[in-house]
């Protein structure tokens, strides 16, 4: 690091590095320089440093001071907007603190004070008033990626293996053939991409996607410090939490995480689509959890948030906006954040296009929870899943219901299998050992699915014996679940009003 600063102090000040003397405070136009900077192509910022490069040191009692107005400015929206968390380093010269920040080239048009500067070679510039320069700064960065950004200092030692071998066995099971398979790992990075060379400046090396899939969770860490997703469930300590996750690993396993955390706190209602039943609630959060993490602006230091409430699931991201507002599903126009680390998900059966799978949350929301999912895109793309209010809800083509004190059973639909699972339990004598009770479950839930069932038609779908069928159908009736209606031979067990508010609570 004492050698890159040495080298950066003789060449001097130009469009990607300047130096500011800060003895004992920060320049006055030190977020000038910032703020150009994050517009341009990025920069080093030298504190303690003269304009020909000598170094004067801030003074030692001030540094942590400095430090400290540094980073909380740089959260500070009405300082700098879109705020940002970058970590500056103290190095010591020749006997003297020189403090260093090294900036990055953002995604995004920020601005100081409500002024927006850019970077020339002859220092900041500001652009405010200017509207061709402040076009042409957006239409720029439009088109920029901040996946792309290359760190030519990232070798192979910097990337996990083990997570370059899993992603490589995905894609093979997913497209067998899959050229990735006979690919050793560093071919396998540069055909995904995630090897760039700018043939602007000439730089080369492995690029931000490429950490965020496959780095070490302390090479994330270094080049995004701020960078994690929180994980929260707020449904009985709403002021604080009921339980939380906090992630701040690579991007393949923390897909794992999410998805695990999803599936411990929300249930999977039963729901069967062309008579094979499909996980709804995987559905949804395939989608949305993929969406979190392939199309959010990952140099903003806005960490990623999933909130599991009373009557929703809230996600937040920051985001690079192209249209905000509300996005309709059957009218948007879709533009990826990230499309390196997009197309390195759908290789591996992670995502879609961005459009079918919004389109699919959409399908699926309005079959899980009590209303559409909710999409806002602005500089925080907002995601908002309904979750269910009963544990049996209405199927969009069925008929089978109980929702609040409505108790009116209909033909089939959204069985949640935990509220029976819990009726179960809780009405079936101890002595009846777990793989009886396992049978009367399924039993029980063939039976709401159906509207009522037939023995003999019972004894088929779960392939059982006569006698095992008589013998649990008693059981059930015993404890006041299901009763027989009609004929002996063409009647039906049908559950009972008793289960009906069971479930319906």
């Amino acid at each position: 690091m004492i050698e890159q600063i040495r080298q950066i102090l003789k060449e001097g000040e130009g469009i990607t590095v300047e130096f500011k003397i800060s003895k004992k405070e920060l320049n006055k136009n030190t977020f000038e320089s910032i703020c150009a900077f994050l517009n341009r192509k990025g920069g080093h910022l030298l504190l303690g440093v003269t304009d020909d490069g000598k170094v004067e040191g801030v003074e030692e009692t001030n540094v942590q001071q400095l430090i400290d107005r540094l980073v909380s400015s740089m959260n500070n929206s009405q300082k700098l907007s879109p705020t940002v968390y970058l970590i500056p380093e103290v190095i010591e010269l020749d006997g003297k603190k020189v403090i260093y920040l090294q900036i990055p080239e953002s995604s995004q048009v920020h601005s100081t004070t409500s002024k927006i500067f850019d970077r020339n070679s002859d220092g900041d510039l500001n652009i405010t008033g200017n509207h061709n320069l402040v076009e042409q700064l957006y239409l720029r960065k439009a088109n920029s990626f901040s996946e792309s950004s290359i760190y030519k200092f990232l070798t192979l030692k910097d990337f996990r293996s083990d997570l370059i071998a899993r992603v490589r066995k995905l894609a093979f099971v997913r497209t067998p053939g899959h050229p990735w398979e006979s690919m050793d790992d560093e071919e396998l990075l540069r055909s995904a991409k995630l090897y760039r060379k700018d043939f602007k400046t000439g730089e080369e090396g492995f690029i931000l996607a490429a950490a965020l899939m496959f780095g070490k969770d302390e090479v994330i860490q270094n080049i995004l410090p701020a960078y994690k997703t929180d994980a929260v469930v707020r449904i009985m300590n709403t002021d604080r939490y009921d339980d939380r996750l906090e992630v701040r690993t690579n991007l393949i396993e923390s897909y794992d995480l999410l998805m695990d955390f999803i599936r411990k706190h929300l249930p999977d209602p039963f729901y069967l689509e062309n008579d094979q039943r499909i996980s709804i609630r995987d559905k949804i959060f395939r989608e949305v959890i993929a969406n979190t993490l392939v199309h959010r602006e990952y140099l903003n230091s806005f960490p990623s948030r999933l909130v599991i409430e009373k009557e929703q699931v809230v996600i937040e991201n920051w985001n690079k906006p192209y249209f905000p507002g509300v996005i309709n599903p059957d009218n948007f126009y879709t533009h990826p954040k990230n499309p390196i680390i997009l197309e390195v998900f759908k290789q591996i059966g992670r995502a879609d296009e961005l459009g079918s799978g919004i389109r699919n949350v959409f399908k699926y929301g309005k079959l899980f929870g009590r209303s559409e999912p909710v999409f806002k895109e602005g500089d925080i793309f907002t995601t908002i899943i309904s979750t269910p209010k009963k544990y049996i809800l209405k199927a969009e083509s069925g008929d089978y219901r109980i929702t609040g004190h409505d108790v009116t059973l209909k033909k089939e639909g959204i069985i949640n299998p935990d509220a029976v699972n819990d009726a179960v339990n809780d009405a079936v004598n101890d002595a009846v050992n777990d793989a009886v009770k396992d049978r009367l479950k399924a039993e029980l839930l063939e039976i709401i699915k159906n509207k009522g069932l037939s023995l003999p038609q019972l004894m088929k779908d779960l392939s059982i014996k006569r006698a095992t069928a008589q013998r649990d159908m008693k059981i059930l009736k015993d404890i006041g679940f299901i009763y027989f209606a009609g004929a002996p031979k063409t009647g039906k067990y049908l559950i009972t009003e008793k289960l009906v508010q069971i479930l319906g609570n």
